[in-house]
């Protein structure tokens, strides 16, 4: 079908709408980014505190105040995906590291999603996903979302209790902008003990505990699982919003591509039209020049 200028025109003015959709788009992604990497900025080091305390405290104690035996074979897995689209391969790409991941794991996975479109795709996949949950739209948000994680999958008592539970999420990286990574956040067994008692003090003096060495105990591991969900989901967010924008940037591009064979196409049609009408007023004032006066 050829083009008309009234059709050139209505393209044209669509795609310059998608135009400013997606510059706006691109905008609050680019400010969200800021809110989400400051935060996981600070959470490094304040993970790296809780890490520190729970070093000295096991190195006094003998054993884990959580340390009970579990003969269930039930493995637990929260997904931090996406609730909205534009993200290019973002959810795709997790939910394929997840499934390869779970699957070298023993045991019969239980799932709880972040985000309704890693949800959908792991439903897909004929996974046990036990609970949806919604992304949240700031750093206020994470607080409430981490106690309802912690709340449904860690109350979970005889049969259903859990044996281990893992962390599935996307990480910022800068050359690939983002990255799907998994943390074991349970058990909080002898091997876990061992690697933060190794874990190397900062000086020459080590610190000791004052007061009731299983108490702190407690609390610090408290912190460290709370800690540990909300990292995950700072830094899903993160790499969400650095997704988002570079699929933004893309789809910019090719709609600026698009704006420019559009506007070409309308100025060659254009000026064929003037070209036509042109040609018949000479044909016409030809045509009655050589009528008899």
């Amino acid at each position: 079908m050829s083009d008309t200028l009234a059709g050139l025109l209505r393209k044209r003015g669509s795609a310059r709408d998608l135009q400013s959709v997606v510059r706006s788009m691109k905008a609050m992604a680019a400010s969200s980014i800021g809110q989400y990497e400051k935060s996981v900025s600070a959470l490094a080091d304040y993970y790296h505190t809780v890490e520190l305390g729970l070093s000295v405290c096991l190195r006094d104690s003998e054993s884990l105040p959580e340390s009970k035996k579990n003969d269930s074979d039930r493995i637990g897995a929260v997904v931090f995906g996406s609730d909205q689209g534009l993200v290019g391969q973002f959810n795709e790409e997790l939910v394929d590291f997840a499934l390869k991941m779970l699957a070298t794991l023993p045991g019969t996975p239980s799932i709880w999603t972040v985000g309704e479109r890693v949800h959908a795709r792991l439903t897909d996949e004929g996974l046990a996903v036990l609970g949806l949950f919604s992304v949240p739209n700031s750093i206020k948000g994470i607080t409430p979302l981490v106690g309802r994680i912690l709340f449904e999958s860690l109350n979970s008592k005889g049969e259903n209790e859990l044996s281990a539970l893992y962390l599935f999420y996307n990480r910022p990286q800068a050359d690939v902008v983002y990255t799907p990574v998994s943390q074991r956040l349970l058990p909080l067994d002898e091997i876990w003990r061992r690697d933060l008692i190794d874990f190397p003090w900062p000086t020459t003096q080590l610190p000791e505990v004052i007061g009731n060495n299983m108490v702190t105990l407690r609390a610090l591991i408290r912190e460290y699982l709370f800690v540990s969900l909300f990292r995950a989901c700072a830094e899903s967010l993160a790499s969400e919003n650095a997704s988002r924008l570079a699929a933004m940037q893309r789809a910019e591009k090719n709609i600026e591509e698009l704006l420019d064979d559009l506007d070409g196409r309308f100025n060659r049609l254009r000026q064929s039209s003037i070209d036509e009408e042109l040609f018949d007023v000479i044909s016409g004032f030809e045509a009655l020049s050589k009528l008899p006066r």
